[in-house]
């Protein structure tokens, strides 16, 4: 008992003895802090924060000023220039309110028409989300929408990562079956090179060298022709990273409308005889020739041009994946969930980039519809490929199905075989379409591949 009460004395003793020194500390801290003030110390004066005193009339109008009608109708934002990095630009409320409604309109397109849904709905509301008054959704470090556009959309992952999906996704079998729809992919690339050159030819009207296009620009935008979003981002970061946000919206928007765009252009240039053309069944495929096929585009793309090489080695990374069978896991996984994430992700990373600064400008609207041109000659270009095949084939081709030789895969398809079936029901020409389809993906990359070897050094 006695041992017990020395060490309780002992514990009460150290609780005083702590207690009496917390409280000289806390009565000299407040005159050593007056001290160190009033010599000066601009630290310690920095450290103390002014409470603002209550007031009625400021509350309100904080609150006033913090609503978004007042930073539509008051606010002016400076931002840098794309293209010049010590000019500036200022956008004003009115701007964005217009890039929301934008916003708006391809979230109805994609919800209400079903004009690729995947796409155009991440794509509204990130284009919704990024012009917020005040939202700071783009904010470096901390902005959602500026770490998925840095984290991927600002580099070749994202793009590389669909390509890989795609590959898995993808049936090589009608290529495979009829190689000479390989032909039909390549005439739709004829819309690519052709604006080249436009753009160059474009150059000579404006007097103004500083709003000219240069090479790396217009291979760039010459790309957008084969409506592969992927691709253009891929190579705009190679060459024109500074045009990588219009370029990625255009390419994305005219893969997104290929139902309204292509279905025009495909009827003005065939007849009701045409389109009505029936195509026999295609040749069953082996299972080695779909396991082999990927890797011999793999094998030519490193052996004659090297920088598509990335692009044909993910897709046929993928389509081997698939075809080889013994990791299906990993085969599903490529084509359904890392797919459809990575799809949400860059679709938001590309509407995150339709800002006024952006988009609202000459050069960004000359890009827009020069892309366009493109996509419209590569339409063009295959149809009248096929018609011209007909000439030497004994066994027509629908010409519709020329129309799938750009890369959109498989909207580009489907797009034949529903204007096919508008005008006879019972001809199914899905799966011959898909033969051109499949060859304007690997036809775009090569295009993409020779633009770097050309230009990118």
């Amino acid at each position: 008992m006695l041992g017990k009460d020395t060490k309780k004395r002992h514990v009460v003793n150290v609780t005083l003895v702590i207690l009496g020194i917390a409280l000289v500390f806390s009565l000299f801290r407040p005159v050593a802090q007056a001290q160190t003030a009033d010599h000066g110390d601009a630290a310690a004066t920095a450290v103390r924060r002014e409470v603002p005193r209550i007031s009625i009339k400021g509350f309100f109008a904080n609150t006033v000023e913090s609503t978004g009608i007042f930073k539509i109708i008051n606010g002016t934002e400076t931002v840098q220039d794309l293209i010049d990095p010590t000019a500036t630009t200022d956008v004003f409320g009115w701007q964005r309110l217009v890039m929301m409604a934008i916003g708006f309109l391809i979230i109805y397109l994609g919800a209400a028409k079903g004009f690729e849904p995947l796409l155009l709905i991440p794509i509204g509301f990130g284009t919704v989300f990024v012009n917020l008054p005040g939202g700071g959704m783009y904010n470096e470090h901390s902005g959602m929408l500026r770490l998925i556009y840095d984290m991927g959309v600002g580099n070749e992952f994202f793009p590389m990562l669909i390509f890989m999906g795609i590959g898995a996704m993808t049936d090589f079998g009608p290529l495979i079956a009829n190689p000479k729809m390989a032909i039909l992919g390549g005439a739709a690339q004829f819309g690519v090179f052709a604006t080249l050159f436009g753009v160059a030819l474009f150059n000579k009207l404006i007097p103004n060298p500083a709003d000219q296009y240069t090479m790396f620009q217009a291979s760039a935008i010459a790309i957008i022709g084969g409506a592969d979003g992927p691709t253009s981002i891929y190579l705009a970061g190679k060459l024109a990273p500074e045009m990588m946000a219009v370029i990625a919206v255009a390419a994305y928007s005219y893969m997104a409308l290929v139902p309204m765009i292509q279905p025009p252009i495909m009827k003005l240039l065939t007849t009701p005889a045409e389109r009505v053309i029936k195509m026999s069944q295609l040749r069953s495929v082996s299972k080695v020739e779909r396991i082999v096929f990927p890797l011999v585009i793999l094998v030519l793309a490193i052996l004659l041009l090297p920088p598509a090489a990335p692009l044909i080695g993910m897709l046929a990374m993928g389509n081997f994946v698939k075809e080889i069978g013994v990791v299906q896991r990993i085969s599903k996984t490529m084509e359904n969930e890392l797919l459809n994430i990575v799809s949400i992700l860059l679709s938001l990373g590309v509407g995150s980039q339709m800002t006024p600064e952006k988009i609202m400008n000459i050069k960004s609207i000359g890009i827009i519809c020069m892309g366009l041109v493109a996509f419209s000659i590569a339409t063009s270009a295959g149809v009248l490929m096929a018609k011209a095949m007909n000439l030497f084939l004994k066994e027509k081709i629908n010409p519709l199905i020329g129309s799938a030789g750009v890369s959109a895969v498989p909207m580009a398809a489907r797009v034949s075989n529903k204007v096919g079936q508008e005008y006879d029901p019972s001809n199914f020409l899905l799966m011959h379409a898909m033969g051109p389809n499949v060859a304007g993906v690997i036809g775009t990359a090569i295009a993409a591949g020779v633009f770097i070897a050309t230009y990118g050094g």
